[in-house]
C-alpha cells in the first residue's frame, strides 16, 4: 500500500468524488449530464460516453488533490486511459487523487428489507488487476430500506466478510451499506447499522483497518463513535439522491465525517456548457462539498 496515499486518506482535508457510475447507473448520469438515451445503441457506447464524461471532469483544472483527496472508479474505467496513462496512474501521478475501484457486481433481490450484493466470482482477479494498475482500495455497496435488524445483520456480515478479504489482498476497504433516503424507518434503521458496525470493528484485529461509506444519518453525529476509531481510517458520506445543498448542509452537521458523494458533486454538468462555463459550475461544487467535509 502507497505510503503518501495511506497518509493523504487518514489525515487530507477534503473529499472523496464518486465517479463509480456502473451499468445500473449510467443512463441516469448521462441524462442528466445532456446525453439521452437515444444517442447510444448498447452498453459499450454508453461505457464509453461515461469515460469521456469521467475524462472530462479529471482533467479539469477543478479537479486536483488540493481538495478532492481520493476517488472511485468503475472497472471499466481502470481498463481505459487518460491522457495517454493508465487511469488510475493519471489520477494519482498528475492530480494527487487517490484511486479507489468499485468491486460489487451489483444487487439482490430484496429479503428483509434489504439487499445485499450479488455474489463476485471475478473479486480475486480484480483485486489484482487493482494493485497492477496502483490503485489503493475498494468499494462496495448494499442497500438498505428498512428497518430489519436480521437484514441489516446480513449486510454488515457480508460486507466485513469481503472487507477482511480485499484488505488481506493489500487493498483499503470502503463499505457501504446505504441506507435508502426513503426509507419509512431510516432513522430506526441507521441505529441498528451503527450498532452493527460499531460491534464488527471492534473486532478487528490491532492494525487492521477499514473505511465506510454511510448515508447522511438523521440524528447528527450519529457515526461520531467510528470516526476517529483507531480500526477505522475514514468515514465518508454518500449523497444518496438528496440535492447538493440539502447533502452539504446534512454534512457539515456530521462532525469528522468528509463527502463521497457522486449526483450531488456532479449537480448543474451538462454536457453542452464550454469549458470555462464547466469549470465555473465544478469549482463551485468543489469547494461547497470540501467546505462541508471540514467541519
Amino acid at each position: 500500500m502507497h505510503s503518501d496515499q495511506l497518509e493523504q486518506m487518514a489525515h487530507g482535508a477534503g473529499f472523496i468524488a464518486a465517479l463509480d457510475q456502473s451499468g445500473g447507473s449510467s443512463a441516469s448520469t448521462l441524462a442528466h449530464y445532456g446525453i439521452p438515451s437515444t444517442a447510444y445503441s448498447n452498453d459499450a457506447e454508453m461505457f464509453t460516453l461515461m469515460h469521456q464524461m469521467r475524462t472530462r471532469i479529471i482533467t479539469n483544472p477543478a479537479f486536483t488533490g488540493d481538495r478532492i483527496i481520493a476517488t472511485i472508479l468503475f472497472e471499466d474505467t481502470i481498463d481505459r486511459s487518460i491522457g495517454g496513462m493508465d487511469a488510475a496512474a493519471y489520477v494519482w501521478e498528475k492530480k494527487h487523487v487517490v484511486p479507489f475501484v468499485k468491486v460489487d457486481k451489483g444487487l439482490a433481490p430484496e429479503a428483509h428489507g434489504v439487499r445485499l450484493m450479488n455474489p463476485m466470482p471475478g473479486l480475486d482477479a480484480l483485486l489484482a488487476k487493482a494493485i497492477a494498475k496502483g490503485v489503493f482500495g475498494t468499494k462496495m455497496r448494499s442497500f438498505i430500506h428498512l428497518a430489519d435488524p436480521t437484514g441489516i445483520a446480513a449486510i454488515v456480515e457480508q460486507q466485513f466478510e469481503i472487507a477482511l478479504r480485499i484488505r488481506a489482498s493489500g487493498l483499503m476497504p470502503i463499505l457501504e451499506p446505504e441506507v435508502d433516503i426513503h426509507s419509512p424507518d431510516k432513522g430506526a434503521a441507521e441505529a441498528v447499522l451503527q450498532r452493527l458496525l460499531l460491534e464488527y470493528v471492534e473486532r478487528l484485529r490491532p492494525g487492521e483497518q477499514v473505511m465506510l461509506k454511510l448515508t447522511l444519518p438523521e440524528q447528527d453525529d450519529l457515526y461520531a463513535p467510528l470516526v476517529g476509531h483507531p480500526h477505522v481510517l475514514r468515514v465518508a458520506a454518500l449523497s444518496g439522491g438528496y440535492t447538493q445543498q440539502e447533502a452539504t448542509t446534512r454534512l457539515a452537521r456530521n462532525h469528522g465525517v468528509i463527502g463521497s458523494f457522486s449526483r450531488a458533486l456532479l449537480e448543474g454538468l451538462r454536457y453542452t456548457q464550454s469549458e470555462p462555463e464547466f469549470t465555473s459550475v465544478l469549482q463551485r461544487s468543489v469547494a461547497q462539498v470540501y467546505a462541508a467535509s471540514i467541519t
